[in-house]
């Protein structure tokens, strides 16, 4: 397929995106803003009977025997769950459990369709097994063919599985089988409700905890707010001390018995994108920058800068997932070097979507970061010791019970 499809598809989303989001008027915008909300009402009633059918159980849900934790959000993109994951795993590695995370691998290379087809119809043991980014010793996909947070994740953790594929069953009875893991994360989670018997992290962006509480296509929710009644732990996420009693108030209406942590994403330092050459946060201090990115809230990033201490002379924004060209690298070159820039930042989520490039007028750095607790790390800690206290589920909720893993992964 030529590279031309996939940007006109780019700008459309942007052009939906910039509609959701209020920043586009006029004629054009408000005819597509008035048959937005008409699909959202169709898509909540949809969520709403999906909803009723799994909790009726009247769809097939599977308990796998062993941790399963889901990490996940209401909304659509840019609460910072990637760092999350990253984080759990970390700390459930370091405290002796064999994590692997299980990704749908959003935007990666598809599997043939004719292989997805016949998928549906095969028992669990004869489908095609998932992608398997690490092993936990190497990488084993590009971030094309894994997706970029998956790429990320198993390029950041260290002896940490990560596969990827839309069924989590399946992804998860593979690294039981093969791999002999014993916890598996869900990366963006909430939603997938094949998987019983797990603890459910619910991330809340405190800048825009439920965006503008329209349902998708309108807004930026999957699921109404009330849904947030599911979460076992509420993680708001890019705290920067603000008093968060009326957002925490709001969310005890919707869920009476979920602990809160309170986290910032803490900027560790810059890593040059190529030649890996890892530069203090102070080398920012008044330097004269240009900025690429495409993620779901670009504002976020380039607020962040600036307190960083950066004169930003030059942003360049695409739709979340953009898959940069060399023409569009080479135009943000030199539009930045015109300008005075004295080198290109990016995120990290980014940095493995560039190009491989050749010369390069400028250098180009991404931004390290990692979640920080702010508030809550008793809960936390809590949250913690009970994983590791988990042999497998019993019936009834969360709960440390002896129970087999059931190799035919029967419905329930």
């Amino acid at each position: 397929m030529p590279r031309s499809n996939p940007n006109r598809f780019d700008r459309l989303e942007q052009f939906a995106v910039d509609v959701i989001l209020e920043r586009r008027w006029g004629f054009r915008a408000g005819v597509f803003r008035l048959f937005l909300w008409v699909l959202s009402g169709l898509y909540r009633l949809a969520v709403r009977w999906r909803l009723w059918w799994f909790e009726s159980r009247l769809g097939s849900v599977h308990a796998l025997g062993c941790l399963v934790v889901s990490v996940g959000n209401l909304t659509v993109g840019g609460t910072g769950k990637t760092p999350v994951v990253e984080l759990f795993a970390r700390e459930l590695t370091r405290r002796g459990r064999k994590v692997a995370v299980l990704s749908r691998g959003y935007k990666s290379q598809p599997s043939p369709l004719p292989q997805r087809l016949l998928d549906r119809f095969r028992p669990m043991d004869q489908r095609h097994p998932p992608r398997v980014v690490s092993d936990g010793r190497s990488l084993l996909l590009d971030s094309e063919m894994a997706g970029d947070e998956p790429f990320m994740l198993a390029s950041n953790l260290k002896d940490v599985l990560v596969l990827v594929d839309k069924d989590r069953v399946k992804s998860g009875l593979h690294a039981i089988r093969k791999f002999g893991c014993d916890t598996l994360l869900l990366d963006d989670g909430l939603q997938f409700l094949r998987l019983k018997e797990r603890l459910d992290i619910v991330l809340v962006d405190c800048e825009s905890p439920f965006a503008n509480r329209h349902l998708l296509p309108r807004g930026l929710l999957r699921e109404p707010p009330e849904q947030l009644r599911r979460a076992n732990i509420i993680f708001i996420t890019k705290c920067d001390g603000r008093d968060l009693t009326e957002l925490r108030a709001e969310m005890r209406r919707y869920n009476n018995h979920a602990e809160f942590v309170e986290c910032a994403h803490k900027p560790l330092h810059l890593e040059e994108i190529f030649t890996h050459d890892v530069m203090p946060l102070s080398f920012l201090k008044d330097l004269r920058i240009g900025m690429i990115s495409g993620i779901a809230k670009p504002e976020s990033f380039e607020q962040g800068l600036r307190k960083l201490g950066v004169e930003l002379i030059y942003s360049r924004r695409f739709a979340d997932h953009h898959r940069f060209t060399e023409n569009e690298i080479a135009r943000m070159f030199e539009r930045s070097k015109a300008r005075g820039a004295r080198a290109v930042i990016t995120t990290e989520k980014d940095s493995v979507r560039f190009p491989r490039l050749g010369k390069r007028p400028l250098p180009v750095y991404f931004l390290r970061v990692e979640i920080e607790i702010i508030r809550g790390h008793d809960a936390f800690n809590r949250c913690l010791d009970q994983m590791c206290r988990y042999d497998a589920p019993a019936e009834g909720g969360f709960a440390a019970a002896k129970t087999p893993l059931d190799p035919a992964l029967a419905p329930v």
